[in-house]
């Protein structure tokens, strides 16, 4: 059997998406990524804004851009998504018709922001369906849903558990100012967005709710652009003391260091790789290396380690390059 069967037997495997959300909002911004995209590869995902990052007052407009950027031939990798308004808003509808309609079959996925509840999530999926179907789309849009209410956060575990999310963010800046000056704005960024105890319970929430479910939690975004070393030290904590494996980029100077504190280490990624060839020769028992004991349960932390590495675009040992090629080529079919 093959290794992703083995260890995840009975079970959904976690879904696993690049480690930066790119948010641009305009038209030179949105091009300027979808250049930076081409460069570098599918390495980060790219989210069209129609919501807070876009301009007031041109909403259709700006929505069809979004639909004729999304069908441009830059769009080379399909990993580019839309944030459409939030549901209770006179645009959300608008918004979801003409993105999904015009090119549901090439958006990556689609970005609710500020639910109140899951039942509000519940109707903003179905609406997607409703106008993607009109594309042709075969299979359904991922809902990636911003966690920025307080009726959100209190059923983030439903709304993890539904089939079509993907992927929960944390909006820091609306949830922040929703305890109307309760918690201080320090509490938005570094170092008051990682010990103020209401942030840190919501952080907590969001990425237990995604890793019960195999969803991806996606971290918030460090307002800081001019400096780098902010930005690369945020999202080390984020993924090392809280549990995210991913986060939103607003400059694109952010997005290399965002990757690069979310991608395992070159070490981590050998030792994976040693770990499961000899796995793999006595087909998935345990094993001692080193003097410790590894078997299933350990298995599958180094088979994610892996899948993340691989999604960075590290080379891979060829111990391992071909068992995930397969998971990749048995995904295609």
């Amino acid at each position: 059997m093959h290794p992703s069967e083995v260890l995840f037997q009975g079970t959904r495997q976690p879904l696993l998406l690049p480690a930066c959300d790119h948010y641009a909002g305009s038209e030179k911004l949105m091009r300027k990524s979808m250049a930076l995209q081409q460069e570098l590869g599918p390495l980060f995902d790219i989210t069209f804004d129609c919501e807070d990052g876009a301009a007031a007052g041109n909403e259709e407009s700006h929505a069809k851009l979004v639909a004729l950027l999304l069908l441009d031939e830059a769009n080379q990798f399909n990993r580019i998504g839309a944030r459409v308004h939030d549901v209770n808003s006179p645009f959300f509808e608008r918004d979801v018709e003409i993105i999904c309609t015009e090119a549901g079959h090439k958006l990556a996925y689609i970005v609710v922001p500020k639910p109140e509840s899951v039942q509000e999530v519940a109707r903003a999926i179905d609406l997607v369906n409703k106008y993607a179907a009109k594309s042709g789309r075969k299979s359904p849009v991922p809902v990636h849903v911003l966690i920025e209410t307080h009726g959100a956060l209190r059923d983030v575990h439903d709304i993890a558990a539904l089939p079509q999310v993907e992927c929960l963010s944390f909006g820091i800046m609306d949830f922040v100012s929703a305890h109307y000056g309760a918690v201080p704005g320090s509490a938005m960024r570094t170092p008051g967005q990682f010990t103020h105890p209401l942030v840190v319970r919501a952080k907590l929430e969001i990425a237990a709710a995604c890793h019960a479910h195999g969803k991806v939690p996606s971290h918030n975004v460090t307002t800081e652009i001019k400096d780098s070393a902010v930005v690369a030290t945020d999202a080390q904590r984020a993924a090392a003391e809280f549990g995210f494996t991913r986060m939103w980029s607003i400059h694109p100077s952010q997005i290399k260091p965002v990757i690069k504190a979310f991608t395992p280490r070159a070490s981590e990624v050998n030792e994976a790789a040693t770990i499961l060839h000899e796995a793999e020769k006595v087909q998935w028992g345990p094993i001692s290396q080193h003097g410790r004991l590894h078997d299933r349960a350990s298995y599958r932390y180094y088979w994610t380690v892996l899948q993340r590495a691989k999604l960075a675009g590290l080379p891979l040992p060829d111990s391992v390059a071909a068992l995930l090629g397969a998971v990749e080529s048995k995904g295609d079919q």
